[in-house]
């Protein structure tokens, strides 16, 4: 994982699946929820991705080419460096006993496809906060902001706020250090991650929405501008 600004943590989920469209769409997800995402297309390169080094989860399909999902789970379960690795198996297959043989294999947890994203994103973010790769976050409170983390609602002087997924790791990222201004740069590794190609002046086109969702009629705007050097949870002085 590369070095990120302090209070950001990136999980590494390892998704191995070998539907094209289906590792696309994951990999989206899940990177604009702030994950890395490895890739595995079946058994045996999954097992060498964990051996080379090892994710905080395993998204893990049930029916592999050469190795199936279920023959995976049991080798990192016989390891004794995987033995508690988080795996979510993902399958086609909707019997009762396939859930049963699944979970008794080792699997963490079990989803079928099709699947609702909110659902399986609910699901890692529960095994990832449970094995410690994500801690239950708690409160933010700045002035009238305030930030449940966990369960992802912000209000300010107890009006709700609705915010996109990027203005929402914007505004957490600044509440974690307000006062402190930040560029564009580090903003878009903080927010973003460095592994993301994404032009600077993107960090201004979401402080806009950032702003409007934020600042109510009558409020003052706590963004401030730092003219040549960037963004700070803020006031102007005055």
């Amino acid at each position: 994982m590369p070095d990120m600004l302090p209070g950001v943590a990136r999980p590494t989920i390892l998704v191995v699946e070998d539907e094209a469209p289906l590792l696309t769409l994951l990999r989206y997800n899940l990177e604009k929820q702030g994950f890395r995402v490895e890739e595995a297309a079946d058994g045996q390169e999954a097992l060498l991705r964990v051996a080379e080094a090892q994710p905080d989860l395993v998204l893990l399909d049930w029916m592999l080419p050469a190795l199936s999902g279920l023959e995976v789970c049991r080798q990192l379960r016989r390891r004794p460096a995987t033995r508690d690795l988080p795996i979510i198996m993902v399958t086609a297959r909707t019997e009762d006993q396939d859930a049963v043989r699944a979970l008794d294999t080792g699997a963490d947890d079990y989803i079928s496809k099709p699947f609702a994203m909110d659902g399986l994103l609910a699901r890692i973010r529960a095994l990832l906060r449970r094995s410690g790769s994500i801690a239950t976050k708690g409160t933010l409170g700045w002035r009238d902001l305030t930030m449940d983390q966990d369960a992802h609602r912000v209000s300010r002087n107890g009006r709700s706020l609705h915010l996109g997924p990027t203005e929402y790791r914007l505004l957490e990222f600044f509440m974690q250090h307000p006062g402190r201004v930040f560029s564009r740069e580090q903003l878009l590794d903080a927010v973003w991650g460095r592994d993301i190609h994404v032009e600077p002046r993107t960090v201004d086109v979401h402080i806009r929405r950032l702003r409007k969702a934020i600042n109510g009629t009558g409020e003052e705007d706590v963004i401030r501008t730092v003219r040549s050097a960037g963004y700070a949870l803020d006031v102007e002085a005055g």
